[in-house]
């Protein structure tokens, strides 16, 4: 059972964590992004099946709402970083799976 430190040290490291994610987002690092993606899902899974109701008060409390806005907030950025690169991939693969597709239906055009 992990007590208010411990919990306050997860929400700590999933912060960093994310914040190392935006800072790859930035950098159109996708490679990276993705693998800390997973580390962060790893965190975030034990938050979810290991935090117990503990009963944080004042500046834990506080401490935490703190991180969770952070965390939030990286999260916000990072899609508004991610999302244009998604739907050019997805016009990209679109595109070569209609070219493609008409090749099948008419042969190819190149000589």
């Amino acid at each position: 059972m992990m007590n208010s430190q411990d919990v306050l040290s997860l929400y700590e490291t999933v912060a960093n964590i994310t914040d190392q994610m935006l800072a790859a987002a930035r950098n159109g690092d996708w490679e990276q992004l993705v693998a800390l993606e997973t580390r962060c899902a790893g965190h975030v899974e034990v938050l979810k099946t290991g935090e117990q109701p503990v009963r944080l008060t004042g500046a834990s409390r506080d401490r935490k709402a703190e991180i969770i806005r952070k965390i939030l907030a990286d999260d916000r950025e990072i899609r508004n970083l991610t999302e244009p690169w998604m739907a050019h991939l997805a016009g990209l693969i679109n595109s070569t799976s209609t070219e493609r597709k008409l090749n099948q239906a008419y042969g190819s055009t190149r000589s």
